[in-house]
């Protein structure tokens, strides 16, 4: 079984570039951007780029012009909590160790979330082990996001050195965020939006509702631009794109199943797991995986996903967070343990997490002095 991976974009720029590029800016010294007075990096969770192509009549603002636009590719796997740590770290997964959504704490039967497991699952403060870029600044910095964020783990991790604004109002954290960069010059803002990513685990990005949700979203940049300081520089981008999965393309595992046999552990998410496997199994449960689902999706050793650099070069001590198999949807599949009680996250459409384009290139539209 052919395991040849997904070519990386040749024009995308890498997502961990993205903040270190955004303060070198501000003193005249970045590669992909102009000097900037103050800037600003606006992350719209869940929006890939052939999601905003594909529905351009519904943005026209951030769709305006080419000269505008450019990509980045997210990390692996592209999921929020990787990806946002690695935005905010400039470090790869294998670095920072938030390796998905779910993963195991090596040597326990322990999974932990990796997004709320400072406040589920005790995760200690040090679980994310890379320095965060705002500690490396003596520049203003500031965190504009839903109010609900402020003082969470995840937020400590990623922006710990940052001044937490909560705003819930989209329109109003716009708002602010210009505020914030005229009364401070030479200022970072990370401002922050989940609304899409909300709608389409929902209801799916190709709903109507989300729709509804990127007008919204395109209005909120255009007021950003319209209504900042001049000499603030914006860049628009996002953690992932995503791909609908209706309910017939998931794949429930059961009691019984041979995928199942010699698993101990299912981390990860659906498109994108990591099988924790019995002692002895790794090799076995591999092959039966390949041979059932090599032809929808990549089926790695840990040490194949390691040697492939897909989480780049990965510290000895996030080696066993990584399952010792990976599987990486690259149908419009999921993957849902039903022995699990509950089901609810069956319920949602819009997913991401693996290698695909759609889930791992997202824009990288630069607006105000970035134009």
């Amino acid at each position: 079984m052919s395991l040849s991976l997904p070519v990386e974009p040749s024009r995308a720029r890498s997502l961990t570039r993205v903040v270190p590029e955004l303060l070198a800016s501000l003193d005249g010294r970045s590669e992909w951007f102009a000097p900037a007075t103050s800037a600003i990096v606006f992350v719209i969770d869940g929006l890939g780029a052939a999601n905003l192509s594909a529905r351009a009549g519904h943005a026209r603002f951030l769709s305006a012009s080419s000269t505008k636009r450019d990509t980045a590719r997210t990390v692996f796997p592209s999921t929020t909590a990787t990806a946002l740590t690695s935005l905010l770290t400039g470090a790869s997964a294998g670095q920072h160790g938030i390796v998905g959504y779910r993963a195991r704490i090596p040597g326990t039967d322990r999974l932990v979330n990796q997004l709320r497991g400072w406040e589920t699952d005790s995760l200690p403060s040090d679980w994310q082990r890379a320095e965060r870029l705002v500690a490396q600044t003596d520049r203003p910095t500031f965190a504009v996001s839903k109010d609900e964020y402020a003082g969470t783990g995840f937020t400590a991790a990623t922006l710990g050195e940052a001044e937490f604004v909560g705003v819930d109002d989209l329109t109003s954290r716009v708002d602010r965020a210009a505020e914030l960069a005229a009364q401070h010059p030479g200022s970072f803002i990370y401002l922050y939006a989940n609304d899409l990513d909300a709608i389409g685990h929902k209801r799916g990005w190709e709903s109507d509702e989300w729709i509804v949700g990127l007008e919204r979203v395109d209005a909120a940049v255009r007021a950003l631009v319209t209504g900042g300081a001049a000499g603030t520089g914006v860049v628009v981008t996002s953690d992932h794109g995503m791909i609908d999965v209706p309910r017939h393309r998931q794949i429930l595992l059961h009691d019984g199943d041979d995928l199942l046999d010699g698993v101990d552990l299912i981390g990860g998410e659906p498109r994108m797991l990591h099988l924790y496997a019995a002692p002895g199994a790794a090799e076995r449960v591999r092959e039966v995986w390949r041979a059932a689902e090599g032809s929808r999706s990549w089926i790695l050793s840990r040490d194949e996903a390691i040697a492939a650099g897909l989480f780049g070069a990965v510290d000895d001590d996030v080696r066993d967070r990584i399952g010792d198999i990976l599987v990486a949807a690259r149908s419009a599949i999921a993957y849902y343990d039903d022995r699990v009680a509950d089901k609810a996250p069956q319920k949602m459409v819009g997913q991401h997490g693996s290698l695909t384009n759609e889930e791992r290139v997202v824009p990288l539209i630069r607006l105000g002095a970035f134009a």
